[in-house]
């Protein structure tokens, strides 16, 4: 995995939890529990959250302190989850975004 992200401006220092596995758009990623969902997803290279709903342009981390919506994405069902401040847990489905769904914008 590449460089991760070792202290948070808002959630300070992360401690390592255990390696757990997650998927996001039908891939397995690997991340530690805890961790933000957008530090794993960096950690796995995926910079890319969501594309805007008006001129469909790619988003991710910007402020990573959940003030803006760059890094909103779809977290087990559920869309617009800062995931630059939610914490990773085993299991979890996360999509990217495509405005305010899950399907990509010729889908839709």
């Amino acid at each position: 995995m590449a460089e991760r992200i070792a202290e948070h401006p808002i959630l300070g220092v992360q401690e390592k939890g255990e390696l757990v596995t997650f998927t996001f758009d039908g891939k397995e990623i690997k991340g530690y529990e805890g961790e933000p969902i957008a530090a794993a997803l960096k950690a796995a290279e995926v910079m890319v959250h969501r594309y805007t709903q008006k001129e469909h342009k790619p988003r991710g981390i910007f402020c990573a302190i959940g003030r803006c919506t760059d890094c909103v994405m779809i977290v087990d069902g559920v869309p617009n989850v800062r995931t630059c401040i939610t914490p990773l847990k085993a299991g979890m489905v996360v999509q990217t975004q495509y405005g305010v769904s899950g399907k990509p914008f010729e889908e839709q």
